[in-house]
């Protein structure tokens, strides 16, 4: 990990309930992966990025979005960046500490049911595809 590489403010997707001051932790299964067990947890400084996310979260709960506060070091995520795609457009990041939740974010863009339904089936192609490999 090296040094701060954005100062946020950051965001996270998921359809867990949460509250300011729980902490989000490594160690659960990627929602994209469900096979693997994630060392780092992930979060973005784009809003919608983070609606992104929530909306192909794993789970059946209402999509939501948290801003989070990293405790610790982060690095630019390399499922999206310099590994396999140059720069870091989605400004998405993750780290092995934990991020605290400041609060829930509502003012993010939900998808239509129609790009909703494009992005799952992206996710369920790169599933099928083994080249589709979460670096963890």
């Amino acid at each position: 990990m090296n040094e701060q590489p954005d100062s946020g403010p950051f965001f996270h997707g998921t359809k867990a309930a949460l509250r300011a001051g729980d902490l989000l932790r490594p160690g659960f299964r990627s929602n994209y992966r469900p096979e693997v067990v994630m060392n780092h947890i992930y979060f973005t400084a784009l809003r919608d990025g983070a609606g992104l996310a929530a909306e192909l979260a794993a789970g059946d709960g209402e999509p939501r979005v948290y801003e989070v506060e990293p405790t610790g070091s982060f690095e630019d995520d390399p499922n999206v960046t310099d590994k396999k795609f140059p720069g870091n457009p989605t400004r998405s990041y993750r780290s092995p500490a934990p991020l605290r939740v400041v609060g829930e974010v509502t003012d993010w863009t939900r998808l239509a049911p129609e790009a909703l339904q494009a992005w799952k089936d992206r996710l369920a192609a790169i599933l099928a595809d083994e080249r589709g490999e979460i670096i963890n």
